[in-house]
C-alpha cells in the first residue's frame, strides 16, 4: 500500500457523510449495557500514509457515519481531513454544550447567546526505539462565554454541573485502562502488556467500506478545512517533527463551539501544536437525543477520535522503527451513559473502558505485532486521556465582556 497517494482526495464520494442504507451494510453493533444508554462501534482501516477512514455506528439511533482522518505536514500527511485529536475536541465541547443547554432549561436560566472555548493539551516524551516514548494528557481549559441575565454564581454552577453531567466525564474522571485483542496476519495472538479482551466476530473487510453509500444530501459542509492555524507561543512542531524518534513536546488544540440559528453546533478546531489547519465541524444529536441527526453526534465524534488517534500511533511507530506494517484495521467499542441532564439520568456521566480489536498484516513476527500494539497504546494521546484522572479548569465570562478568540 503506497504511502504517497492522496486516496481521500481522489475518492469521488464525499469525504464525510451519513450512510443511506445501513441495513444492507452488514455492520454489527454492540448491545447497550444496562443503564449505559449508548454504544458506539467504530470500524476503521488505514488507507495511505496517515489517512484513515471509519464507519461509526450508534446502537441507540441506528445511524452510521463515514468519517475520515489525515495529518498535516508534521506527520507527512496530505491534510485532506482533520487530525484525530480534533474529533475528540469536537465531540467533547459539543457534549458540554448539550448539557449546559439542557440544565439551563431545567433550572429556568435564560441563555441569549453562548460560546464555549476548549483547550486540550497532550504530551509526548521519550524514544520509540528505546520503548519509553509515552503519550500523556493534561487537564483541559474551558471558557464559557455566556449572554444571560442570570447571576454569575448561577452561571458558574450551571457550567460546572453540566461538565460533570457529560458522558465524557466517565473517561476523564478516574483511570480507565483500555482493553485490547490482537490478530496478526489473520491469527489471534495474546497481547504482551496491553490488557486483553476476547475478540469480536466483526471484521473490517474492504467490501464493508467500499459499499458504503451516502444518503441523499449535499454533505460538503459537514467538515470543512480552512486556513492554517495562527502560530502561538507553543507552536514548535512543523513539517516532519512528529516523526522523530526522540520527543519531548506539548500538543495544543482548541475548539470554539457556537450554536447556529438552525440548532446545529459549529465547532472550529485550531491545531496550534503541531502546526496544522483549522477545520470546521458540524455536530448535532439524533432525534432520540433531542436533535434532528443532520450531523454526527458528540458520542460518534468522541469514539472516532479515539480510534483514529490509536491508528495514527500504529502507523507512526512502524515508520519510526522501519518495520513492515502492510495494513492495520481496528474494531472499537465504546459504551456511554446518556447525558446526566440531557438524558434525564440526574447523575454524572459515565463511560466503560474502551475496547479495541486490532488487526495487523505485517511481514514481521508476532513479537513485532505485540510491540506495535503496546507502543501504540503507550503513545496514544487519547488512551492516555482515558487512563489519566483529569479535570476541566473552567472560566466564565459574559459574551459582551469577552475578548475575541482566535
Amino acid at each position: 500500500m503506497s504511502d504517497d497517494v492522496d486516496i481521500l482526495g481522489a475518492d469521488p464520494r464525499p469525504t464525510f457523510f451519513k450512510l443511506a442504507d445501513t441495513g444492507a451494510l452488514g455492520l454489527a453493533v454492540p448491545s447497550i449495557r444496562g443503564d449505559r444508554g449508548e454504544a458506539v462501534r467504530v470500524v476503521a482501516r488505514t488507507l495511505s500514509g496517515m489517512q484513515k477512514e471509519a464507519l461509526v455506528a450508534s446502537a441507540r439511533t441506528g445511524a452510521v457515519w463515514r468519517l475520515a482522518s489525515d495529518e498535516g505536514a508534521y506527520l507527512a500527511g496530505f491534510d485532506a481531513a482533520p487530525c484525530p485529536l480534533s474529533f475528540l475536541t469536537t465531540g467533547m465541547v459539543s457534549s458540554y454544550l448539550n448539557e449546559i443547554l439542557a440544565l439551563a432549561k431545567m433550572r429556568g436560566i435564560r441563555i441569549d447567546d453562548i460560546r464555549l472555548i476548549q483547550d486540550n493539551f497532550y504530551t509526548m516524551k521519550g524514544s520509540a526505539r528505546r520503548g519509553d516514548m509515552t503519550g500523556g494528557a493534561r487537564d483541559i481549559e474551558l471558557e464559557a462565554q455566556i449572554a444571560s441575565d442570570a447571576l454569575p454564581e448561577a452561571l458558574r454552577a450551571l457550567v460546572y454541573d453540566a461538565v460533570a453531567a457529560s458522558p465524557l466525564n466517565g473517561l476523564m474522571r478516574g483511570c480507565k485502562e483500555s482493553l485490547f485483542s490482537l490478530a496478526h496476519n489473520g491469527a489471534s495472538i495474546v497481547p504482551a502488556k496491553a490488557s486483553a479482551i476476547a475478540p469480536v466476530d466483526q471484521a473490517a473487510p474492504d467490501s464493508l467500506f467500499e459499499t458504503a453509500a451516502p444518503a441523499p444530501r449535499d454533505w460538503s459542509d459537514l467538515i470543512v478545512r480552512g486556513a492554517m492555524t495562527a502560530k502561538a507561543e507553543d507552536t514548535t512542531t512543523f513539517a516532519g517533527g512528529s516523526l522523530t524518534d526522540e520527543q519531548d513536546r506539548l500538543l495544543h488544540i482548541r475548539g470554539v463551539c457556537t450554536l447556529r440559528p438552525d440548532g446545529i453546533k459549529q465547532v472550529d478546531v485550531h491545531l496550534f501544536n503541531p502546526h496544522g489547519s483549522i477545520f470546521r465541524f458540524l455536530c448535532e444529536e439524533a432525534a432520540e437525543n433531542g436533535g434532528q441527526g443532520r450531523a454526527p453526534d458528540a458520542a460518534s465524534y468522541i469514539s472516532a477520535g479515539i480510534a483514529f488517534c490509536f491508528m495514527t500511533q500504529l502507523g507512526r511507530y512502524a515508520k519510526i522503527v522501519r518495520k513492515d506494517l502492510r495494513d492495520y484495521r481496528i474494531v472499537q467499542d465504546t459504551h456511554f451513559s446518556l447525558g446526566g441532564t440531557s438524558g434525564g439520568l440526574g447523575r454524572p456521566g459515565e463511560t466503560d473502558p474502551v475496547e479495541t480489536h486490532v488487526q495487523l498484516q505485517t511481514g514481521e513476527d508476532d513479537d513485532f505485532a505485540r510491540a506495535c500494539l503496546d507502543m501504540s497504546e503507550q503513545t496514544c494521546f487519547l488512551h492516555a486521556f482515558c487512563r489519566t484522572d483529569l479535570k476541566a479548569r473552567i472560566k466564565l465570562s459574559r459574551i459582551a465582556e469577552a475578548a475575541p478568540t482566535a
